[in-house]
């Protein structure tokens, strides 16, 4: 039992199922807190779009990994494909699952919840499989990870659990601030995650921005663009009057940032773990900008 789940979490990759999880959850409070006497949370149709939501985002990573069973040998073989414990057949079964489920709940519960699925699986889709392989331009492969995570999450999402709360729909400026900064975590996320594969991605011809920069360059970038995000959220909301905890909002902040560098002077780039772990603690700037958004917005609100 332990050995299945998890394999299966592994399957799933854990971090982006946490992603997608708080992620949701942070605009689905979000929504909730800018809704003035709301008596409806709609809680059963969160669940559902929540369930939704991780039935694609299993689908794409695990498509990613049925068409990198070589190169996850290389980089990855821990993952149950690479490693053996699930047959590429165990795989395609998983997916057709996760697809179905998702697809099914997306047609229930309305059109923003079905275009920000059916948009999310055609960028997986087409990063992974071939002909598409859109993973082998560093471009193309950075732009459907910036897509999915900086804009149909929080645009399509958002649409759809306000007009669930609401009634009907709309997007506040607020939520065109968390787009922004989301879009630059996307941008880095996508440009690191391929620092510590480097050895298989050079093996089987996939260029990355990382092998035509070089590791280093890559890196000093990631954190030039995410230390300014940071300092601009900072500044942004003593300018400009939104409806957050202002106090909470810069606290976290200040202390993102001082994570964020603190962090940044212990990596080793040369070091494949070190940089992993680097890698995974940016997915914790992530996970805690969608805390920060939701519980500024909660605190304002009560």
């Amino acid at each position: 039992m332990k050995n299945t789940i998890t394999n299966f979490v592994r399957y799933s990759r854990l971090h982006t199922i946490i992603g997608t999880t708080l992620s949701l959850f942070s605009l689905y409070i979000i929504a909730i807190a800018l809704t003035p006497d709301i008596k409806d949370f709609h809680f059963t149709g969160f669940i559902l779009t929540w369930i939704s939501c991780l039935g694609a985002n299993i689908y794409i990573v695990g498509l990613n990994q049925i068409t990198d069973i070589e190169i996850d040998k290389i980089n990855k073989p821990y993952l149950p494909l690479a490693s053996g414990a699930y047959s590429k057949q165990q795989g395609y079964i998983i997916n057709t699952i996760a697809l179905l489920i998702s697809v099914s709940i997306a047609f229930y519960l309305g059109t923003f919840l079905l275009i920000a699925v059916f948009s999310s699986l055609l960028l997986g889709t087409l990063y992974s499989l071939p002909p598409f392989r859109l993973k082998r331009y560093y471009f193309w492969a950075a732009f459907c990870i910036i897509a999915v995570r900086g804009i149909v999450v929080n645009i399509f999402l958002f649409l759809h659990l306000h007009e669930m709360v609401l009634g009907f729909h709309n997007i506040p400026p607020l939520i065109f601030v968390l787009t922004a900064a989301i879009f630059i975590y996307s941008i880095v996320i996508a440009w690191f995650k391929d620092i510590p594969d480097m050895a298989g991605d050079q093996q089987h011809f996939i260029s990355t921005l990382t092998l035509r920069m070089g590791a280093k360059s890559v890196f000093k970038t990631g954190i030039f663009l995410l230390s300014a995000t940071l300092i601009i959220l900072i500044a942004l909301v003593w300018f400009i009057a939104f409806p957050i905890h202002v106090m909470i909002f810069t606290t976290l902040h200040i202390l993102m940032l001082i994570l964020l560098w603190l962090f940044a002077s212990k990596t080793d780039i040369t070091n494949k773990k070190s940089i992993a772990r680097f890698y995974q603690f940016v997915w914790i700037l992530f996970f805690m900008e969608y805390i920060t958004f939701a519980l500024s917005t909660y605190l304002h609100s009560v």
